[in-house]
């Protein structure tokens, strides 16, 4: 059971989330405008919250922004814009994932199942794979302390998102090690499917605060068709 804030102003659609949620035994709050879902936040503890962009008041998007301002609460995205580069800038501005509607309730179902595993999880699959340990993990000058959920980079804490700091540590449980595309969205994600982009998208973000590019790589060395792996500087091979 998880406590859901529905946030869709369409009264129809509402309402069949609403009997869905409630029907799979999840505590459901609705609103149908931005201000009322920063409020509720604000007021309520919610599991996750779905998030329609077509907002009378405020465009989804910029409640997305508003929303990580106050809280980390998983945010799913429920929209009928299916534009390649607002689903990239949703991404990078905070969301969890996204639904491009028209959607079945077992699609729904199983992405909110996928973002509340993780957000429970915490390490984004290290529980799962007991690779991830309580030691702080070190590669080159980075340390990452799953416990204490922080990374360090040369001494300076780094501010990374929650998806960041999974993805981050993941790889560094397995320094030097390529890992599939397929494996980080099974164990960092836990999804058994999804869009590469998606990686991409936290792969570009995460490279920006070490300070690189996919071009020059110091940490994150992509390998074209097989994966991505993490290595100090210096200990990259061909």
């Amino acid at each position: 059971m998880a406590r859901v804030l529905v946030v869709e102003d369409d009264q129809f659609v509402r309402s069949a989330l609403i009997r869905h949620l409630k029907d799979a035994s999840h505590v459901v709050r609705s609103v149908g405008t931005a201000l009322e879902a920063l409020r509720e936040v604000a007021q309520y503890g919610f599991d996750v919250v779905i998030l329609d962009l077509g907002l009378p008041d405020l465009d989804g998007a910029e409640a997305l922004k508003m929303l990580r301002g106050i809280t980390d609460v998983p945010v799913i995205i429920a929209t009928a814009r299916d534009n390649e580069n607002e689903i990239v800038r949703l991404l990078n501005d905070g969301a969890d994932d996204y639904l491009v509607k028209p959607f079945s309730v077992e699609h729904l179902s199983a992405r909110m199942s996928a973002v509340l595993r993780r957000a429970q999880s915490g390490t984004g699959g290290g529980g799962g794979s007991g690779t991830v340990t309580e030691r702080v993990l070190k590669v080159g000058g980075l340390a990452i302390d799953p416990l204490r959920r922080q990374a360090e980079l040369d001494g300076m804490v780094l501010d990374l998102t929650r998806r960041e700091f999974d993805l981050l540590a993941f790889l560094a449980g397995r320094p030097g090690v390529v890992v599939a595309r397929k494996e980080l969205l099974a164990e960092v994600w836990q999804q058994s499917y999804g869009d590469d982009q998606t990686i991409d998208v936290h792969l570009s973000w995460l490279r920006r605060k070490l300070g690189e590019t996919a071009a020059r790589p110091r940490y994150l060395h992509t390998i074209r068709g097989v994966g991505v792996k993490l290595e100090a500087p210096g200990e990259a091979r061909a």
